[in-house]
């Protein structure tokens, strides 16, 4: 179990973050909810060891992710909101970036591994610049994914995307969820709320566990009460 604890961020004198916990089991994937600026990406950051916390922890296996950094790059991948691509190479190319020793892996991958389900062999040859939206996340998600890892963390994954990439990324996150990995999701989109296992709902840098009932009218009137 992924046992998120006490993780707190103050910028420029403003809580950002207050004390945020939550676990997240093996199997499982956690929706981290809240208003546009609450702090959610700054959360993900800090778990995928972008940004430092003022306190906390992130603890898989008795390890501390937010420590020991050898380990969380190992057993953790990490999509951010932006695309961490170069837009001059193509899929191909940055894959090797992540795939360095690994040109069987990325050969049998592209076959019949997480490539080629999430389709890359059709744009592998394309360079990032000329890439769709969908293109462009289901790549990063690609790269994320190359060390196997057994927690992901995605921020807003099938923003701005079309009905089909979407399905796409939830099928691949329901295959990860049920081969036993942990997903930590920044969502803003029903249809990922419905696919998380629990929920949590960031408001004035405090986290506290929230039951989506399937009512997108209260859903939305608990985000405009929220701080």
């Amino acid at each position: 179990m992924l046992e998120v604890s006490h993780i707190s961020k103050i910028y420029r004198k403003k809580v950002v973050l207050s004390d945020a916990s939550f676990s997240a089991s093996e199997g499982k994937c956690v929706g981290i909810l809240g208003k546009n600026g609450t702090g959610k990406s700054t959360l993900l950051s800090i778990l995928a060891g972008i940004l430092k916390p003022d306190s906390g922890s992130s603890v898989w296996q008795g390890r501390d992710l937010l420590t020991d950094a050898k380990f969380r790059i190992r057993v953790q991948g990490y999509v951010p909101q932006g695309i961490p691509l170069f837009p001059e190479l193509s899929a191909l190319d940055n894959l090797s970036l992540w795939y360095p020793a690994k040109k069987s892996s990325l050969e049998d991958s592209l076959s019949s591994g997480i490539l080629q389900r999430l389709g890359i062999r059709d744009f592998i040859h394309t360079p990032v610049s000329k890439m769709s939206g969908g293109m462009k996340k289901r790549l990063s998600i690609a790269c994320a994914v190359a060390n196997d890892p057994k927690i992901l963390l995605l921020d807003e994954p099938s923003a701005s995307l079309d009905i089909i990439c979407k399905e796409q990324i939830l099928d691949y996150l329901g295959e990860f969820c049920a081969g036993g990995g942990t997903a930590v999701l920044v969502t803003h989109d029903i249809q990922e709320i419905e696919f998380c296992d629990s929920c949590y709902m960031l408001s004035a840098g405090k986290l506290e566990p929230y039951r989506y009932s399937g009512d997108v009218k209260a859903l939305v009137r608990d985000l405009e009460n929220s701080i």
